[in-house]
């Protein structure tokens, strides 16, 4: 089986599960295409307290179990199933459900950071990073964790200015030049989506 692994990178809020999703409906005519998202491979936390748990830095690198993702994409790679890990955000813990999912033609995998980790960066076929501005993401991300994660205001502007905007400057926008193609106006921009999909199409042979 022919697989594209994409990667879809760019500050929180910023689009990139819009345009993954809309991808995958996309391509789906050129074969099968599963999304996997890197939130689901943040480290296991069980051993910590809810409290330490909460203080994590969940925007740096180091919170994510890279050895597992990149073994996983491997796998699928050379057309082996997996069993992903699935995220808990209330928990702030993986849960204690795996989702079974199969090799596919297309691999879409969406996050913060699979530009900014080398490891992650090498077994991507095609970067795409997301540009969106700071002030749009930050109310994007506020009703969000609200509204689906059970946040308060005042947790989630906290954890916006101490973790969120520092690793933003720090190792998501640096990994904007590691792109191949840079997407302004998120998932609004459907003429970006559509160059995106048509170059999948090629690679895969059926355009």
């Amino acid at each position: 089986m022919d697989t594209i692994i994409i990667g879809i990178a760019g500050g929180t809020a910023s689009g990139k599960t819009t345009i993954a999703e809309k991808l995958h409906r996309k391509t789906k005519k050129y074969g099968s295409v599963i999304i996997i998202k890197l939130d689901d491979y943040y480290n296991d936390l069980t051993d910590l307290s809810m409290d330490e748990r909460r203080k994590i830095n969940y925007d740096h690198p180091d919170a994510y179990d890279v050895k597992l993702l990149c073994s996983h994409l491997k796998l699928l790679k050379n057309g082996e199933g997996i069993n992903k890990p699935v995220y808990d955000f209330v928990a702030h813990n993986r849960s204690t459900k795996t989702e079974a999912i199969e090799p596919s033609n297309v691999i879409i995998l969406e996050g913060i950071l699979p530009l900014a980790i080398p490891e992650i960066r090498e077994l991507l076929d095609i970067k795409i990073f997301v540009d969106t501005p700071d002030d749009i993401r930050f109310i994007r991300r506020l009703q969000r964790d609200i509204n689906d994660r059970g946040r308060d205001i005042n947790s989630v502007i906290n954890q916006y200015l101490q973790t969120v905007r520092p690793m933003h400057l720090q190792f998501i926008e640096p990994s904007k030049r590691y792109a191949n193609l840079i997407v302004p106006e998120g998932g609004n921009n459907e003429v970006a989506i559509d160059v995106i999909a048509a170059k999948i199409g090629k690679i895969l042979g059926t355009e």
